[in-house]
């Protein structure tokens, strides 16, 4: 008897020596005695402590939904009333697109599923966006977005749920984006207890023209938020493949319309016009030059003159010329003093033969710039989505230079944007965006939903 109770005391002084080094609340102690031995095991992680806290003070050891976050979570997203519902959302916005600022219908289907799951909600944002919100209603405040307009192409593809909408199809996979976030609303709102902050969804109207982003911005949606994730859909990875990038991912994207104004006359009298055409043909090839001449041959950019518009008549000289483009740039310095360049080179030129030049670069409306993913926040979802979905799921991936209004949120608070593959041979999904055959492999989207919800609670859990 009193050699057993003498190993007892052992054991207990050992624990409470390795408690007092390590810190109890840093230890996951199963309290089993077998074979008269306590079972102590090391902590799942430590959690990061927050600024302002004491040496030595930590938060409360994780509890059960911190260990089998992965699993639950997939399992929520997989539960076949749960898949039938997301690809119905899907459907049902894919059959009815609205174009940017018009997405009505949209929206009230959005709050509909809202008031369904009792999640909280603010509504106008940006004219026709939403902003809902779960969790504590206390920091931190992470955000998800997804955007929910449609562009103005007729769709060619013959399917059930073809777009009722003549010459308006969601040829970006917006449609999709929309209902994994919804979808995602569904998972956290079945784990709001787990929350460690508030998440704030963040549904944005007018990406493809009418820079929502920065309008939902000006509005508030981003008030108390640290920081910021995105999802797209990509036919060049396969169906539920994630990939993204640390740094710039894409392209920041200008347009400009310049009218070069002359004098019109006839062409066989040139010495009495100003002629235009003139003007124009030779601020095409200086704006070449900026590129070629200008530009560090590392720092990729693309000035492009897309179409040139002048005169009718073979016999006149025409009043003026219209011609306007794109420039893309993956830096923000350089995105600007291309800007700048290219307006002065139009400006320049057209004085060089008597002309004026009146340049339009829609800043308003179709102006972005670069897409840039925070170092910090791209190692999280890569950990998230390889942790959730397997190493071999997950792929780094070349910039791009396309351009996303995501750019906005970015430039402000740090930022991650990722896809996710939807790329099927056998279902035709091959297409690019923006074509009249674009379509989906519907089985991403309870993966998406899936690694959204992820993302948001770990951030709380991890990062925050």
């Amino acid at each position: 008897m009193a050699r057993t109770l003498l190993r007892v005391l052992i054991l207990l002084l050992t624990f409470l020596l390795v408690a007092l080094e390590t810190g109890a609340e840093g230890l996951d102690v199963d309290q089993l005695l077998i074979g008269g031995v306590f079972e102590v095991s090391a902590p799942v992680s430590v959690p990061l402590r927050r600024a302002g806290e004491a040496n030595g003070s930590r938060r409360s050891p994780p509890g059960r939904g911190d260990v089998d976050w992965k699993d639950e979570i997939l399992r929520l997203a997989m539960i076949p009333e749960t898949v039938e519902w997301v690809k119905g959302l899907r459907r049902q916005i894919h059959q009815h697109p609205e174009l940017a600022y018009e997405e009505v219908e949209t929206g009230r289907l959005i709050m509909k599923e809202l008031d369904g799951m009792r999640i909280d909600y603010r509504f106008p944002f940006a004219r026709t966006g939403i902003v809902a919100t779960l969790g504590t209603g206390r920091p931190p405040v992470v955000a998800l977005r997804a955007d929910m307009d449609a562009l103005p192409i007729q769709e060619a593809v013959e399917w059930k749920y073809k777009s009722k909408v003549p010459g308006k199809m969601h040829a970006c996979g917006h449609d999709a984006h929309v209902a994994m976030l919804v979808g995602a609303a569904k998972i956290l709102k079945a784990r709001e207890h787990l929350l460690k902050g508030t998440v704030k969804l963040l549904f944005q109207p007018a990406e493809e023209a009418g820079v929502g982003a920065r309008r939902m911005i000006e509005d508030g949606a981003l008030r108390d938020v640290e920081a910021i994730f995105a999802v797209h859909v990509s036919h060049e990875h396969p169906t539920s493949v994630i990939g993204s990038k640390a740094g710039p991912l894409l392209a920041g994207c200008g347009f400009f319309r310049a009218v070069i104004q002359g004098r019109q006359s006839n062409a066989g009298f040139f010495h009495n016009s100003v002629d235009p055409i003139l003007a124009a043909s030779a601020t095409v090839i200086s704006l070449q030059n900026i590129v070629s001449r200008e530009a560090d041959p590392l720092d990729s950019q693309v000035v492009s003159v897309a179409t040139v518009n002048g005169g009718g008549n073979l016999n006149l000289m025409p009043e003026s010329v219209i011609l306007g483009g794109t420039f893309r740039d993956f830096s923000n310095t350089s995105f600007y003093k291309l800007r700048q360049r290219i307006e002065e080179v139009i400006l320049l030129q057209s004085s060089v033969y008597g002309c004026t030049a009146l340049i339009d670069f829609f800043e308003k409306e179709r102006f972005y710039p670069p897409t840039v993913n925070n170092n910090v926040m791209y190692e999280h979802v890569k950990k998230v989505a390889v942790g959730l979905l397997g190493p071999e799921n997950y792929r780094v991936v070349p910039p791009m230079m396309g351009a996303e209004d995501f750019s906005f949120y970015s430039e402000i608070i740090p930022a991650a944007f990722y896809y996710i593959g939807v790329r099927n041979e056998s279902l035709g999904s091959v297409h690019t965006g923006h074509s009249p055959y674009f379509m989906i492999d519907e089985g991403a989207l309870p993966v998406g939903a899936a690694v959204h919800a992820a993302i948001a609670e770990r951030y709380l859990s991890e990062l925050a």
